[in-house]
């Protein structure tokens, strides 16, 4: 552990300061760009390491604070720290951005250093989301995180590009603004903006339920949940590559965190009052938005609501405590459903960043992402379609895959909680395999079908690298997930605490 080294700062600021550094260096000079780039994020992930190695995971207080007075006025502070539910998501940040980085190595041509410049300032950005402990810093990151996003969607997006910015950024704005409404009334009552204290400070029903509903519109919206996910099949579609991996691997991330941070231990009466909305939507997602991917014909299209449906799993667990509560008598359901939640976003974050970046291969060769162009892919690149089955059983939630961890531990819950809850979210076995297996047939096996096909090349090392350390991960994950439940275990003991303490 980094004795007084303030480790979360320096991983918030050092991407911010290098994309700086990187707009003004790389300008008409790609190579430096990139190895700048490169550098950066890989000096973030090694230096993220220790809030791993150092990690206590016996204790649910935070860990690596950080506090200095910013705004002493209004009692604003720079307050920084991490526990067993944001440690592992700033890990998962810190990671997904070596990745990002190097799978655009060779792809951008067009102002490479702006390009790289956007993405290690939105990497500072996430984890300042992560680790921010006062709900100003929190919402100013929140909203921050749009600006860079918004270009890389604009700028290197596809046709459509500037319909799907514009919905991106009405969507996540609108919803937010209630969020900030909330903070702002928090501390008219608290005389603080500290998340700690708004989670402590009494709050009747009314506010009580008036401040979840506006949580519920800004985090409902990041995840995204139904209805308000249509924002996402469109970003992801016209973003490039890198863009939608960091959409689906850490912002949807956001969202679920949000709950676990806010709705939960500052709303526990709202949210056991008002868990059937979201329970209703997250099985919604989880069913319905399922059988919406199986319509797909663009595979990032498909991919896309895939992943609406996965992350239905993450709000399920979430909010199936009080239900397991009320129907056992114990925690212990509700550990494994608000576990299986965690694990779930973790793993979420390996596998949809994998199934975008083994598209983003596709894609660089043919230029299409039409399910309909491609067949037979396996005769020409077999290394590659190796990794793309990985990955697309791994989207299935085969066991021995970090898929199969999550869900399993979520619909478990579920059917503590209640039989119907359980056979829906059980479902999603057998839809996400339709989709996903239609998809695999359709795209990797058979005869090749066209001279394009017939023309593509395997891998070669850098994507080789990249799609091998993802296939590490998944697997490892879902062999061994004890060394991450270990670390949420504690953390998640004291949100159900939280959770399940009434304020009234």
């Amino acid at each position: 552990m980094l004795t007084g080294f303030p480790i979360l700062s320096t991983l918030i600021w050092l991407p911010i300061i290098g994309g700086l550094l990187v707009l003004f260096a790389g300008r008409n000079n790609d190579s430096a760009a990139k190895w700048l780039s490169l550098a950066t994020v890989v000096a973030t992930f090694i230096l993220s390491i220790p809030l791993w190695t150092g990690f206590d995971n016996s204790t649910a207080s935070m860990q690596f604070v950080e506090q200095v007075a910013w705004i002493p006025m209004f009692n604003i502070h720079y307050h920084l720290g991490v526990d067993g539910l944001s440690m592992p998501l700033v890990l998962l940040t810190t990671f997904t951005q070596v990745l990002v980085i190097a799978s655009a190595w060779d792809v951008i041509k067009d102002r490479v250093e702006q390009y790289m410049g956007a993405f290690l300032i939105m990497g500072g950005i996430m984890v300042g989301v992560f680790v921010a402990l006062d709900s100003i810093l929190f919402y100013i990151f929140w909203e921050a995180l749009l600006i860079p996003m918004f270009i890389v969607i604009g700028k290197w997006g596809g046709p459509k590009r500037v319909y799907a910015t514009l919905k991106f950024f009405l969507y996540t704005f609108l919803g937010s603004v209630f969020m900030l409404v909330s903070f702002l009334y928090m501390y008219y009552l608290s005389g603080s903006f500290s998340i700690l204290d708004f989670q402590d400070m009494p709050l009747g029903m009314t506010a009580q339920i008036l401040i979840f509903l506006a949580f519920l519109a800004a985090f409902a919206v990041k995840i995204p949940m139904f209805p308000v996910h249509t924002w996402l099949p469109d970003a992801h579609v016209e973003a490039p590559t890198a863009g939608s991996v960091v959409l689906a691997a850490i912002m949807l991330k956001m969202g679920g965190y949000g709950f676990v941070r806010f709705s939960l231990p500052i709303t526990p009466d709202a949210s056991m009052t008002l868990d059937w909305i979201v329970i209703a939507l997250s099985l919604i997602a989880i069913v319905y938005i399922g059988v919406v991917a199986l319509a797909q014909s663009d595979m990032k299209k498909l991919v896309a609501y895939s992943s609406i449906s996965h992350m239905g799993f993450v709000t399920l667990g979430m909010f199936l405590v009080y239900d397991i509560v009320q129907n056992t008598g114990s925690m212990q359901g509700a550990q494994l459903g608000m576990e299986g939640a965690m694990v779930q976003m973790i793993s979420h974050g390996f596998i949809s960043g994998a199934m975008f970046l083994a598209i983003g291969v596709l894609y660089d060769r043919m230029h299409t992402r039409e399910i309909s162009a491609y067949g037979g892919v396996v005769n020409k690149m077999p290394w590659f379609v190796l990794f793309a089955v990985i990955f697309s059983m791994a989207n299935v939630g085969l066991p021995g895959t970090s898929g199969f961890v999550g869900e399993f531990m979520v619909i478990l819950s579920a059917f503590k909680a209640n039989l119907w809850y359980g056979t829906l979210a059980a479902l999603t076995l057998v839809i996400g395999a339709a989709y996903t297996l239609w998809m695999v047939k359709r795209v990797f096996f058979g005869a090749v079908v066209n001279d394009q096909v017939e023309q593509l090349q395997d891998l070669n090392k850098r994507e080789f690298a990249i799609m091998a350390t993802l296939a590490i991960a998944i697997i490892a994950l879902g062999v061994f997930p004890g060394p991450l439940m270990e670390v949420m275990h504690t953390s998640v003991g004291h949100l159900l605490v939280q959770a399940t303490t009434s304020k009234l």
